[in-house]
C-alpha cells in the first residue's frame, strides 16, 4: 500500500504508523499506539533485569609478607564467598622495595589457588597491574547453585508445627 494511504488510514482510526521491519522489501509498517508499544517494551525490557542473575564480586587484600595467621584468616574469608556462590578478587598490593619481588606475589596466590582449588578455580590468572597484583576466583558451577538454592530454603523448628494437643517430644524436634 502506498505511504499516503497507509499515513491516512493511520489518521482515520488515531493510531501511529510504526515501521516494524525495515530491512524487508518492501519494508513492514503496523497501525498502532506507539506509547503503549513503547510502555509494554519498557517493561518487558525491566522484568528482563530484575530476572538476571546479579555477579557479586568480593575482594580479599593481601600483602606478600603476611603472617601465616593472617593467611589463614583471610583464606577463611575467601573460602566463605565463595561457598556462598560469590567471586573474589584477590589483591595483593606491594609497597617499596616488594615491588622488586613479584615472585613472591605470584607464590602467595597460586598457594591459595591450590588450596581453595576444591571451591572454585581460577578465573582471571595472576596479573600484575602497577604496584597491585590481581587475581579473580569463581566458584564452581555445582557450589554456586547451591549456595543460591541453599539461602531460601532454611527452616526452623519453630516453624515445624507438632500435631495438634500434643507437646514436642525429642522425637519431633529433633527433625
Amino acid at each position: 500500500m502506498p505511504l499516503e494511504r497507509a499515513l491516512q488510514l493511520a489518521g482515520d482510526v488515531d493510531l501511529d504508523l510504526v515501521e516494524v521491519a525495515p530491512m524487508a522489501r518492501p519494508p513492514v509498517c503496523k497501525l498502532m499506539d506507539f506509547g503503549k508499544f513503547k510502555y509494554e517494551s519498557d517493561i518487558k525490557a525491566r522484568e528482563a533485569r530484575r530476572n538476571q542473575q546479579q555477579t557479586v564480586i568480593k575482594e580479599m587484600k593481601l600483602r606478600p609478607k603476611i603472617d601465616p595467621h593472617d593467611y589463614e584468616t583471610k583464606k577463611g574469608h575467601v573460602v566463605r564467598f565463595l561457598k556462598q556462590g560469590d567471586k573474589v578478587k584477590v589483591t595483593i598490593m606491594f609497597r617499596g622495595r616488594e615491588q622488586s619481588r613479584p615472585e613472591l606475589g605470584f607464590r602467595l596466590l597460586r598457594k591459595l589457588s591450590e588450596e581453595v582449588a576444591e571451591l572454585g578455580f581460577v578465573e582471571a590468572a595472576p596479573k600484575q597491574d602497577g604496584r597491585n597484583m590481581i587475581m579473580v576466583i569463581a566458584p564452581h558451577r555445582a557450589t554456586k547453585t547451591a549456595a543460591t538454592a541453599g539461602r531460601g530454603v532454611a527452616t526452623k523448628e519453630r516453624d515445624i508445627a507438632p500435631d495438634q494437643g500434643q507437646t514436642p517430644g525429642p522425637e519431633t524436634v529433633a527433625q
